[in-house]
């Protein structure tokens, strides 16, 4: 090993995860190393594995480790130390057997080799215990002053896809922190009593976790307690790196599903992000569906998330996944079988994004475990590939120094955005069980936007007003799934609409309010003065409701909801949509209502279309269906470009009805809804960076016309695509050809 003066990152980090012990086979090594430099890679990262590292209590075996930073140092590519403690030393598991996690009826878990590394000790121990947590921390203190003067090294990433397991942890030492936590918030046992119902407690050991998932207090404490207790974790290793290591940044990195687990499983892209001096995420088309608004979306969320830094597609796919049961059913083309086409697509919409950096979760594919073969650009043996050729032909283009000027610019913000509310992720999951109707509703009003050709932001409700007390400027929000409520959001809201805000609610807003609890005047917590109209009438009928429909002036065709149905007497407000004749006993009463409110005003829907357009956007036989069952994609309207049906337009009808509206104007009008188009501004410069991107299997001529918020230009630079195929049509028109699977960015100049 040398040392050498402090290094950093490279501006751009483009490059893979390349050492999971025991892959790949370590004669390779050098030869790979070579390759990566010479096709432009500049970055890896390595599973520093707790129980492939000390074998034995304080030995420890850095051999395979040292060999990648000395090959790294010597071809030019950085090292991110993947710090995984979550593989204990199999000693550890024995030794310390009271601190192995715990389900809920008290089964401990047991040391399991990983699906993505030959090595044992998975999950790792739970760090509530402090023994556990010492000896985690000798290891992560090991680790930094064995690496922290190494001249290749990079940053350390201190969580693997940030998310905790739904299953653990209720071991005694996590019940005591649970405590803890609750002695905290209510005070006494008489406080925490009442607060939960249980008015017999007389000792703190008798308060334990809940035993089942309901709609109460308890519930709803255990989870913010787990997601908290995940997050002081998650300070306490970056904490202490920094205090070991102050010169090398710690990153991170989650896998963008804050909208179906943050409840169960702790994810949440603005907690973490916060924790971090930058952020990542994973995402896999194979895995998760090709369709083009589910990636945006999720490079959305992350940005949304880091608010302002920077950040990094830190997982993404460059090869085929084979046996998983994401997969199942699924055509080809639908993200399994990755072509270069599709790699460069996909990077393009990772960037468009705002991501500055990419790596994929492989070099080469694994030689052995389930995930086999999965994802890697270089083929089994490490040879080059024509996937390799596209993302070598990325690498270089990205750092290349000309492309300076692109990544200074950032994603202008959203003509509208989608506001997350944690509680009401929550009580959708202690209610219901799961959060699918929540990230139905939520991701229905993103296709909604999306399909219109939106930038539509992510918007947490903690940032409705800066640090200066200076409301969010946007021109329109819109509220998904507001069953619960806790009051202070409610205020939040009431103070934004007042201070000018446009705010779009859907039904039942804060119907549940502070512990889970009814309001018996609806909407609930003051919500009927900012809405101005008091419920008339309500059902919670979701097995039942697919038929559910309402009208809107302006709108030709009844619009679909789902799930709940409330009904309005309008008070201040104006009935502006109603639910149609003879339907249940809510037949021609309002199901929409328009208020002035302040300097700002309000649109309250008495059900939740954004779940209407997530299903009518399926297939007819699939709406409805139950999570996780997968669908023929390429039936869908985001990529075919046209409306499955009737509902899908009346859906989307809706949304283009609270554009005019709210009279919002798009940054950019298209000429072909198929081309999906992001602008990205220099902050200092003022020039514009417009992104079009072709999800689809053609060329596409496109005329793209910028708002009169922009420019005006008197030239273009292409940073990609074909050179001769830009044109100025006018100081804000630019005429383009875009390659099939493909994309062009072009910096616009201002005259």
């Amino acid at each position: 090993m040398t040392t050498a003066a402090m290094p950093s990152l490279p501006p751009f980090p483009y490059g893979a995860v390349y050492f999971r012990k025991s892959n790949p086979p370590r004669e390779d090594w050098e030869r790979d190393y070579a390759t990566a430099a010479a096709d432009g890679m500049n970055c890896f990262r390595h599973w520093f594995l707790w129980s492939a590292i000390e074998v034995a209590p304080n030995t420890f075996d850095w051999a395979d480790y040292d060999a990648q930073l000395d090959l790294a140092a010597r071809h030019g590519i950085k090292t991110i130390v993947a710090e995984m403690m979550t593989a204990a030393p199999e000693w550890a598991w024995h030794q310390l057997a009271h601190a192995r996690y715990q389900a809920r009826d008290g089964t401990p878990a047991h040391s399991t080799i990983s699906a993505s590394c030959a090595t044992g000790g998975f999950p790792g121990l739970c760090l509530d215990n402090d023994d556990a947590r010492a000896l985690a921390e000798r290891f992560l203190t090991q680790l930094v002053e064995r690496y922290r003067d190494h001249p290749d090294l990079g940053a350390y990433d201190i969580w693997n896809e940030c998310n905790v397991s739904r299953q653990y942890c209720y071991c005694p030492a996590t019940r005591a922190r649970f405590r803890d936590w609750l002695r905290e918030k209510y005070g006494d046992l008489k406080g925490l009593g009442n607060a939960w119902y249980r008015h017999s407690y007389t000792s703190w050991d008798e308060v334990q976790p809940p035993p089942n998932s309901t709609g109460y207090p308890e519930s709803l404490d255990w989870i913010q307690f787990r997601i908290d207790n995940a997050y002081r974790l998650m300070r306490w290793r970056a904490a202490h790196i920094r205090r070991l290591d102050p010169h090398h940044p710690v990153t991170a990195h989650g896998v963008t599903q804050t909208l179906t687990d943050h409840a169960p499983s702790a994810n949440d892209e603005w907690r973490a992000a916060a924790e971090v001096d930058s952020y990542g995420f994973t995402w896999i088309a194979a895995r998760r569906g090709d369709e083009p608004w589910k990636a945006f979306q999720a490079v959305d969320i992350v940005r949304a998330g880091c608010r302002g830094k920077r950040f990094w597609h830190a997982e993404a796919q460059a090869g085929p996944l084979w046996m998983q049961p994401q997969v199942a059913g699924r055509p080809r083309d639908d993200g399994r079988i990755a072509t270069p086409e599709d790699i460069c697509y996909w990077n393009l919409v990772s960037f468009a994004g705002g991501a500055t950096g990419w790596l994929c979760p492989r070099w080469r594919p694994l030689l052995d475990g389930p995930l086999f073969g999965a994802f890697g650009m270089y083929g089994l043996d490490g040879a080059r590939t024509p996937r390799s050729a596209m993302t070598g032909r990325i690498a270089k283009w990205a750092n290349a120094p000309e492309q300076a000027a692109l990544w200074r610019a950032r994603p202008v913000r959203g003509e509208a955005g989608i506001l997350f509310v944690p509680e009401s992720n929550h009580f959708a999951y202690v209610q219901q069980g799961h959060t699918d109707w929540y990230a139905e509703a939520a991701r229905g009003a993103y296709q909604g936007f999306f399909d219109l050709g939106l930038q539509p932001d992510w918007v947490h409700v903690d940032d409705l007003f800066d640090q200066n007390g200076e409301p969010a400027p946007y021109r329109l929000l819109y509220l998904p799934y507001p069953i619960h409520l806790r009051r202070s959001t409610a205020e939040t809201l009431r103070a934004w609409v007042e201070r000018g805000g446009t705010l779009v609610s859907e039904g039942c807003p804060g119907y549940f309010g502070d512990r889970g609890r009814a309001g018996t005047v609806q909407p609930n917590l003051g919500l009927d003065a900012l809405f101005g109209a008091r419920e008339r009438y309500v059902e919670f009928t979701p097995d039942v409701s697919d038929d559910l429909t309402f009208s809107m002036d302006g709108i030709d065709a009844p619009v679909p909801g789902a799930l709940v149905l409330q009904a309005y007497e309008p008070a201040e407000g104006t009935a502006a949509g109603w639910y149609p004749e003879g339907y249940s006993f809510a037949g021609g009463l309002p199901a929409v209502v328009d208020h002035h409110y302040g300097a700002g005003r309000t649109r309250l829907i008495g059900t939740f279309p954004g779940v209407g357009r997530t299903r009518a956007g399926l297939p007819v036989e699939r709406r409805g269906a139950p999570s996780g069952t997968t669908f023929t994609t390429h039936q869908h309207a985001e990529v075919t470009g046209r409306p499955s049906d009737e509902r899908l337009a009346s859906a989307q009808a809706f949304y283009r009805g609270l554009i005019e509206w709210a009279g919002i104007t798009p940054h950019v009008q298209s000429n072909d809804p198929r081309v999906i188009v992001r602008l990205h501004q220099d902050g200092e410069t003022r020039t514009v960076a417009l992104w079009a991107l072709n999800p689809t299997r053609e060329a596409r001529t496109v005329r793209l016309t910028l708002s009169d918020a922009w420019g005006p230009f008197a030239q273009t630079h292409v940073h990609w695509g074909e050179p001769h195929s830009v044109s100025l049509a006018n100081d804000r028109t630019v005429i383009m050809r875009v390659a099939a699977r493909d994309g062009a960015v072009v910096r616009l100049e201002p005259s």
